[in-house]
């Protein structure tokens, strides 16, 4: 697999985590994002262990599952991981490729040292970050009312 370098833009720009981040952001990341192509049935994270990847799916579809269940499945565009790239909790759930898939994928060493050079990205994701803790919220708020 080798993307076109706006589709790989267009990929990254398409996530929460980086939709705040300009055309050059978005570039400086995409050179640390690797093509990588995956078997089907083989397990890219698992739940309770420490993730160090952050995955963008171009092509396939991925299996969901949380202590045992399967809760979901996601394919193309979808994204999974990105908690790992700036934090050490444990995974929360099992994801495995339902079918072959092409992937990108960005590890939290290189994320960090691109931090390290480019501090203004930071500033970014910490805002797109936020939104969706305060959305998160927002939801179990809702949900805690209609459920009493």
């Amino acid at each position: 697999m080798r993307l076109r370098r706006n589709a790989k833009l267009d990929l990254l720009k398409s996530t929460p985590l980086f939709a705040q981040c300009s055309r050059r952001d978005l570039a400086r990341i995409a050179q640390i994002a690797e093509e990588v192509s995956v078997e089907a049935g083989r397990v890219l994270i698992r739940e309770g262990e420490r993730g160090r990847e952050f995955f963008v799916i171009v092509t396939g579809d991925v299996e969901v599952r949380r202590r045992g269940r399967r809760v979901g499945s996601l394919g193309a565009g979808s994204f999974f991981g990105e908690l790992a790239l700036l934090s050490r909790a444990p995974r929360s759930a099992t994801v495995t490729a339902s079918t072959p898939l092409e992937v990108l994928v960005i590890t939290d060493r290189h994320f960090v040292a691109l931090l390290d050079r480019a501090p203004e990205i930071w500033l970014k994701v910490a805002r797109a970050l936020a939104e969706r803790l305060d959305a998160d919220e927002a939801r179990e708020r809702t949900a805690a009312r209609g459920s009493s």
